[in-house]
């Protein structure tokens, strides 16, 4: 059986927020296809947090800037790994890569925050967004590399 290893900057909300909901999805997804499925985040539950009691997903509570993420990615050898977004990547893509060089590597971009927070900028300072304020943004340069 092929793994996947999701890792959420948090839990999965479905009923609260669009990012959760298409994370919710993409869990959906990869159980059709018969993944063993294990969600990881370093945040605390919420009383909004998915229940998995129709999908059997595996939750692990990990922790930011530790080594212990590590050994357990190494111990799960997952097939695939999912970063929900790209400071999650930015945490623990080196980390992965290092330990689970095979590994397929993928960066849900459902929501570039980068373009996000550049449009919001622009429009609490009651201007029009232009491209190039999302292009010469720090957030922009940090969420492309991750890409």
């Amino acid at each position: 059986m092929k793994k996947i290893l999701i890792i959420g900057y948090t839990w999965p909300e479905p009923n609260s927020t669009g990012a959760g909901t298409r994370m919710y999805q993409l869990i959906q997804f990869f159980s059709r296809l018969d993944y063993k499925i294990t969600m990881a985040s370093a945040a605390a539950k919420s009383e909004h947090s998915a229940v998995f009691d129709k999908i059997d997903v595996e939750e692990v509570p990990i922790l930011l800037n530790d080594s212990s993420f590590d050994e357990f990615v190494s111990d799960y050898k997952p097939d695939v790994v999912l970063f929900d977004r790209f400071m999650t990547e930015e945490q623990y893509g080196w980390r992965v890569a290092e330990n689970c060089n095979n590994a397929l590597r993928i960066l849900d971009t459902e929501d570039l925050h980068c373009l996000r927070k550049s449009r919001g900028e622009a429009l609490k300072k009651g201007r029009k967004f232009e491209v190039t304020d999302v292009l010469l943004s720090d957030l922009a340069k940090r969420e492309i590399a991750s890409i």
